[in-house]
């Protein structure tokens, strides 16, 4: 290499050098400060679109847990209703049983029944006021089908990253739970159930209040089971979350050792090119020694 003085190639040549490392150093500093391999497409522009597909499903996963999670609330709050309707059931039946016998007179019967309907009534009432954030869940109001919706409709409950009936949602069905519905009390017409003044009525309506009971526990079972497959979705749901979570952090999140190792050799040549730089800067001035300066 010619001694010139119009051109410090050396000093060019360090400083592209420089230039190029201190790039690197600087790459490294922004992920060890950020904690993440990929800041940016330029790092890495397909490992950075499948990340933000994995965060975005992350976060749809967690929102899905919160419905399920919200949906249990719901049927315990169903569910809570229905066991004052039990109790309320339960005392019916017992005042059926004690105006079945002959030993009371039609007098006592009516007094009887006077209870019997107020249980009815209290039976409608609750069904008619549970509630879990302003939607009715005894009345009626959820006991629709999906194919024929009929009084009411069916309550969706999504939680999947998608909108396939297969796999991201099912249906919550309650049917009602009024008195009228159960078969028992004056709003059940004329038939079994609907009082207990006189001992045949009475005999009658234990079998109609068996019946009532049989429809509300089958409705309660149906939650049950509902809860309980809802308690395992939030599992699976959890778990895949975790697992694309973990992916995600394979995929996005700095090697804090590999890239430790990478920062320090990126500053030691970073160091080395600065000297260099220095001293290519004064190596023109040995031409001024040819030149007697």
């Amino acid at each position: 290499m010619s001694l010139v003085i119009n051109h410090n190639l050396m000093a060019m040549n360090a400083a592209r050098s420089l230039s190029f490392t201190y790039s690197r150093l600087a790459t490294s500093v922004q992920r060890l400060s950020s904690g993440l391999r990929v800041n940016s497409a330029q790092d890495d522009a397909a490992g950075l679109a499948v990340r933000e597909m994995m965060r975005t499903d992350i976060r749809v996963m967690n929102q899905g847990v919160r419905n399920a999670n919200d949906a249990i609330s719901l049927i315990q709050t169903a569910d809570g209703a229905f066991s004052v309707i039990d109790e309320k059931l339960t005392r019916m039946k017992e005042l059926a049983e004690q105006a079945a016998t002959g030993t009371y007179t039609t007098a006592q019967r009516l007094i009887m029944d006077s209870e019997y309907q107020a249980m009815a009534s209290e039976i409608t009432r609750i069904a008619n006021a549970t509630d879990f954030n302003g939607v009715k869940l005894l009345d009626g109001s959820l006991s629709g089908s999906s194919v024929n919706p009929g009084y009411g409709q069916q309550m969706k409950i999504h939680f999947g990253t998608g909108n396939s009936s297969a796999e991201d949602y099912y249906y919550i069905r309650i049917d009602r739970a009024t008195a009228s519905a159960l078969g028992v009390g004056s709003g059940a017409g004329t038939g079994a159930g609907s009082t207990i003044s006189t001992q045949s009525a009475a005999q009658a309506a234990l079998q109609a209040i068996d019946s009532a009971v049989a429809t509300k526990d089958t409705v309660r079972a149906n939650l049950g089971g509902i809860a309980n497959r809802l308690a395992n979705t939030i599992s699976n749901l959890s778990i895949q979350a975790e697992n694309l979570q973990a992916a995600e952090s394979r995929i996005s999140d700095v090697d804090v050792a590999t890239e430790m190792t990478e920062f320090t050799r990126n500053q030691i040549l970073t160091q080395a090119a600065v000297s260099m730089l220095a001293q290519a800067n004064t190596l023109p001035q040995l031409a001024l020694k040819l030149m007697g300066g």
